[in-house]
């Protein structure tokens, strides 16, 4: 009769261990962060809006031939100066500024929703 109790244990410890895998693995797979692209082309973000969560990673693509940047309206973040054909990244934290533009041009502009 040990045996038998100490077999259930052992079953339901497997069964116990296999679930909190399980549920470890789709925490981790869901707290994964999302790569979302902006292309810079013909002096445009595109696409103009994006929603993001935080975490996430906003990377800019400069396919332009000037240099532009992606800059917070009140300045509280910015990617630098991205040159042709290069890329710059910034992690979406929570409260960040949502509105951002073109240091070099002004006139272009996008916004972010974060949820």
């Amino acid at each position: 009769m040990g045996r038998a109790l100490s077999r259930r244990a052992l079953m339901g410890g497997a069964v116990a261990s296999a679930a909190a895998l399980t549920f470890l693995r789709a925490k981790t797979t869901a707290a994964k962060p999302m790569v979302h692209e902006v292309r810079i082309t013909s002096f445009t973000f595109e696409p103009e809006h994006l929603e993001v969560s935080v975490g996430d990673i906003i990377r800019w693509t400069n396919e332009d031939l000037a240099p532009h940047t992606a800059t917070a309206l009140e300045f509280g973040w910015d990617t630098a100066e991205i040159e042709k054909g290069a890329s710059a990244e910034v992690t979406v934290t929570e409260g960040m500024e949502t509105d951002y533009f073109c240091v070099f041009h002004p006139h272009m502009t996008g916004t972010l929703s974060i949820s």
